[in-house]
């Protein structure tokens, strides 16, 4: 297999507090990995080290077969970077940025209007082209923002929650368009604080305190942690709340969630879920349920803040 990302050891430092340890990834070319981890856990720092923004302090390794130390110019200018926020100009219309950023890619100016067109096009534009940026919505701003970043034809893209605060509709189309560009060939790294969005993802990076809890297939990943979970209807108000707390309380679980008037339980290997349920709901009809990449991540969080609560460090 070609990889579009094959690197090691990638470590980062600011003040002298480790952002990033150890870091080390292969990512085949046209797959879509998600990069999960809480806030302040080093995700952007990566992506900004794999992008060719910062120096890695140790490691190495490459991008699109370019050297991360000593080719980061190279690998700047294949590759497309979407941030966090909103960074396109506001006061040009989508056309306009679509344009200007054709530019600072390199897009040669005789293939610039043709090439401007085209995403217009595919990424559902062409009615807005005359709009100012900062007059759309926010599923439509990560829309242009998109189109902006994937504007040269880059073969490597790098999302950082590219769909933070859009609504459920935009976030489907944006997915769509992620699709179609992996299906194309190209190969897309991007972080994610919604677990739906993980699941449609061919890989997973987990990442916690700047170092990586476990990588593979969404599968993969959630059938390492072992765990096994069940739900069962328990209404509202004190009764509720008493069976979160008795199942809290008890060993082998891992994680008690209350959805309206479902209550919902996970276990670690070796514990029946469906019999817990029965002991503090006994009247009720407790049923299996899948366990999904959210109680993975949210096991491995766990393990990982015991862990250094025994050590003696903050979590």
């Amino acid at each position: 297999m070609t990889f579009a990302i094959d690197v090691s050891g990638l470590s980062k430092r600011f003040d002298g507090k480790t952002v990033v340890d150890n870091f080390a990834i292969r990512l085949g070319e046209g797959r879509v990995c998600g990069f999960l981890g809480p806030n302040g856990s080093g995700k952007t720092t990566t992506l900004r080290m794999l992008c060719g923004l910062l120096t890695p302090d140790a490691g190495q390794g490459t991008c699109l077969g370019f050297d991360l130390r000593r080719q980061s110019n190279e690998i700047k200018r294949r590759t497309g970077y979407m941030t966090q926020r909103f960074s396109l100009y506001e006061d040009l219309t989508v056309e306009e940025n679509l344009d200007f950023y054709a530019g600072i890619y390199g897009v040669p100016r005789g293939q610039r209007r043709a090439r401007v067109r085209e995403v217009l096009a595919t990424t559902g534009l062409v009615d807005r082209r005359g709009q100012l940026s900062g007059t759309l919505s926010g599923g439509w701003k990560q829309r242009v923002a998109l189109a902006s970043a994937t504007i040269h034809r880059p073969p490597l893209l790098f999302l950082d929650e590219p769909t933070a605060g859009v609504d459920p509709v935009s976030r489907r189309a944006f997915w769509a368009e992620i699709n179609r560009l992996s299906a194309e060939g190209t190969t897309v790294l991007l972080t994610t604080h919604y677990m739906d969005e993980a699941e449609r993802c061919h890989r997973l990076v987990f990442i916690f305190r700047g170092h990586v809890l476990d990588e593979g297939r969404p599968d993969e990943i959630v059938d390492r942690r072992r765990l096994a979970a069940a739900e069962v209807e328990v209404g509202d108000g004190a009764a509720a709340q008493a069976a979160a707390d008795a199942l809290r309380a008890r060993p082998g679980v891992d994680d008690v969630e209350h959805y309206g008037h479902a209550l919902r339980v996970v276990v670690h290997a070796g514990v029946d879920p469906l019999a817990l349920l029965r002991e503090v709901a006994p009247h009720a009809a407790p049923r299996a349920a899948r366990v999904t990449v959210e109680d993975a991540f949210v096991s491995m969080v766990h393990a990982e803040r015991t862990e250094a609560g025994e050590r003696g460090e903050a979590a």
